[in-house]
């Protein structure tokens, strides 16, 4: 799953609060962070941009615990 957590820690280490968010995004949208629910490219670009960052800098993958088993080695189908 994609975790938000490093956005949260990136504007922390600014001296910025969530609110700063919103200037790009809607509340609902915001709450999505929250919550590590799905995002459209266009919000994190419009992210990226306004805090001058890279993807990388404000999301990363963890493993889910929830989701299905994992693919057997050499299995390609999605």
């Amino acid at each position: 799953m994609i975790c938000y957590d490093k956005l949260f820690e990136l504007l922390r280490s600014r001296g910025l609060r969530k609110k700063e968010l919103l200037k790009v995004m809607s509340p609902p949208t915001l709450a999505k962070f929250a919550k590590h629910e799905s995002i459209t490219t266009d919000v994190i670009n419009k992210v990226c941009a306004h805090l001058g960052c890279q993807p990388g800098d404000i999301m990363e993958y963890r493993e889910d615990p929830e989701a299905s088993p994992k693919r057997k080695t050499g299995d390609t189908s999605l």
